[in-house]
């Protein structure tokens, strides 16, 4: 992989762990020569792997649409920033400029972005690794709704699957790096249409 998009939260949140595995994932992709591809803020966890990027030498591209530039969250020292119009264009390049996909804690607005791309996967829109970076056991609640969704005919498990868990940044990176993407059409169950 020679580009990770990273999602997450435009707030640090109350542990330091979350900063501390920021900062070790953009110190990880600078070493690695992997480019940081992301949203292009400057506030909380965004703006921490951002900058733990650009401290060990690393390259790093921010997507922002102009709104959000102009609310002052966007990163002043980034070599490439692309400004788009809509969060449907930003989404949408960041997908198409990366080779996986790591989703670290964070709220609503990572939660929708690692949705929407684990729905572009099921349905064979792309083939590229989706990662969820299981800090502190944050996603357990959520992992554990995966399974329910299983369990209760919403989710069928090859696309469950989809997911690719760990709870640091070397496995994650090494489970991400081993995926062959497969596409099933068994997200709908055309015998109950």
């Amino acid at each position: 992989m020679q580009a990770i998009l990273v999602y997450c939260g435009a707030n640090p949140g109350t542990k330091p762990i979350y900063k501390e595995t920021a900062e070790k994932l953009g110190k990880v992709l600078a070493e690695n020569n992997i480019r940081l591809i992301y949203g292009g803020g400057s506030v909380g966890l965004m703006g921490i792997v951002a900058d733990s990027v650009l401290a060990n030498n690393g390259q790093v591209t921010g997507i922002i649409p102009h709104f959000l530039d102009r609310m002052e969250v966007g990163h002043k020292s980034l070599p490439e920033m692309h400004k788009v119009e809509t969060m449907h264009e930003r989404k949408a390049l960041m997908e198409k400029l990366c080779d996986g996909i790591i989703t670290l804690p964070g709220g609503y607005g990572s939660m929708d972005e690692l949705f929407e791309i684990l729905s572009w996967s099921q349905l064979g829109l792309h083939q590229k690794p989706v990662g969820l970076l299981n800090v502190n056991g944050f996603y357990d609640h959520l992992l554990k709704q995966l399974d329910v969704m299983v369990e209760e005919g919403f989710l069928k498990a090859e696309n469950r699957a989809l997911v690719i868990v760990a709870d640091n940044i070397e496995e994650l990176m090494e489970k991400m790096s081993s995926f062959k993407a497969s596409y099933h059409e068994k997200w709908l169950n055309r015998e109950q249409i």
